[in-house]
């Protein structure tokens, strides 16, 4: 189990502290619907997330029938890893230039008016349909279907990576619900940080994951 949970952390930490959806709920927060939109939002996303990553599991441990971690996981990571690496170089490529900022995306600006069912179909088309996210959860599931983890430590991987990944949604909703009065001032300091260091973030992620994605590989299939 050790294994499966150490290989996946890295992944998890990555989708845990992705910009776009933490900004999300904290603007969903600050609107009439908050509590709802919030919810809803953290629902569909720890939801979503679960799905992909259990969807990947299975097939991946479906495929895992030797002893040791087969080939084609490690070329499998080393794709990934390359793929990591080149949206890095993206990121950085696509960041505003100093005194630009970037337009917030469509979305951002008709938040206000989203019900329930529309932030949590955000939260899923933030999890599945945006590269970053899914590669990312993709990665960390491909780490655990291949580790050496009994079918027991692998469903506990999972849940911990699942839980781990949504703290960029938890932990704004658990402000805003136990936060108090001082809520809306943290919550407002989080989304001012994350906005102004968006691009550097992710790219330093996406970097740093990559070289250790393309290291694992090229140490597995040169053993």
């Amino acid at each position: 189990m050790g294994d499966a949970i150490g290989q996946m952390l890295a992944s998890a930490v990555g989708i845990a502290i992705s910009p776009l959806p933490l900004i999300a709920v904290i603007l969903m927060l600050a609107t009439p619907k908050g509590r709802a939109n919030g919810m809803a939002f953290t629902a569909g996303w720890v939801l979503a997330l679960a799905a992909v990553t259990t969807v990947v599991v299975l097939a991946g441990s479906g495929l895992d029938t030797e002893a040791s971690k087969p080939d084609w996981s490690y070329w499998l990571k080393l794709a990934l890893g390359v793929l990591f690496l080149l949206m890095g170089a993206r990121q950085w490529k696509d960041r505003p230039r100093e005194g630009h900022v970037s337009s917030p995306p469509k979305w951002m600006q008709a938040i206000d008016r989203f019900t329930p069912a529309k932030a949590a179909g955000l939260a899923v088309a933030l999890v599945a349909a945006n590269p970053k996210n899914l590669v990312l959860a993709v990665g960390g599931a491909v780490s655990i279907a291949t580790s050496t983890a009994t079918a027991g430590g692998k469903a506990v991987a999972v849940v911990l990576m699942v839980l781990v990944g949504s703290l960029c949604a938890l932990l704004p909703l658990g402000v805003y619900v136990f936060g108090g009065a001082r809520s809306a001032r943290v919550l407002g300091e989080w989304k001012a940080w994350m906005s102004a260091h968006n691009s550097a973030v992710m790219m330093v992620v996406l970097v740093v994951l990559g070289a250790k994605y393309v290291g694992d590989a090229i140490s597995g299939l040169t053993a």
